[in-house]
């Protein structure tokens, strides 16, 4: 049964990712494909490159630190993660509008910052609430 499910998964997956590049090579908007694929090829680099290496040693220092089994903090540290590489190009864009004020009108280094303290409140809130819940009883 698991095999047939990730065979299933794979073609699905498959006929996902075709779907997207047929549409990618028939955009009439897109001018130049060439660029699409440096843009990938850029982002694949910096994921592997920069991002990989900084999880695998914040995980380190986890385990280093005794931490390495406390599901709140990995969870936080996950939404974190999704939280800064889903604003930070905005937070390292903001001031730039290139003649157009409208185009990054936010304060995004303070929303950024505010998310990820919200996010980490409710993270400590969490911690307190296992941490203090009666134990389970048979």
């Amino acid at each position: 049964m698991t095999a047939w499910l990730r065979g299933a998964a794979l073609a699905a997956g498959l006929a996902v990712t075709g779907f997207g590049l047929s549409g990618l090579l028939d955009d009439s908007f897109i001018s130049e494909p060439a660029g699409v694929l440096r843009w990938a090829v850029g982002a694949l680099v910096l994921h592997d490159g920069l991002w990989l290496p900084l999880v695998c040693l914040a995980g380190s220092l986890l385990a280093a630190a005794g931490l390495a089994r406390a599901p709140v903090l990995r969870g936080w540290l996950v939404v974190a993660a999704a939280l800064t590489a889903v604003g930070l190009p905005a937070v390292a864009r903001a001031g730039h509008d290139s003649g157009n004020p409208t185009l990054l009108p936010l304060p995004y280094l303070r929303n950024w910052l505010l998310l990820l303290a919200g996010t980490a409140a409710l993270a400590v809130l969490v911690a307190l609430a296992r941490r203090w819940r009666p134990a389970a009883r048979d």
